[in-house]
């Protein structure tokens, strides 16, 4: 079954690019991605852009209203996804507890 792991967290809380700490980041990600390419869950993924770039869309009454930024007024955003292949939620769970992310904000799993 596949499960989408959108992946939530804190930009402000983010290492920043040309640290150490993103670095080691970035590492534990590509190793991540790595590691369920080699096992064959891996359907796709990517980041996506920070939350400045976004724009929410609402259509009401038949007209369209669009808006900066997320709609959501929270700490963390969605900054990025992977779509995987696991025989259950419980086989799910255990591969977004691996998603550096989780450490910090959240993974939500769902099928």
């Amino acid at each position: 079954m596949q499960y989408a792991m959108l992946i939530y967290s804190d930009e402000a809380k983010e290492p920043k690019p040309g640290t150490k700490e993103f670095d080691d980041y970035m590492g534990a990600y590509f190793a991540f991605s790595d590691e369920v390419k080699k096992n064959g869950m891996f359907q796709f993924g990517n980041a996506l852009e920070g939350v400045a770039a976004a724009t929410t869309v609402k259509v009401r009454d038949g007209q369209t209203t669009t808006s900066d930024g997320p709609f959501a007024e929270t700490k963390e955003q969605l900054t990025g996804f992977y779509l995987v292949d696991a025989r259950d939620l419980n086989e799910a769970i255990r591969i977004a507890e691996n998603i550096p992310p989780a450490r910090v904000g959240s993974i939500e799993v769902r099928p």
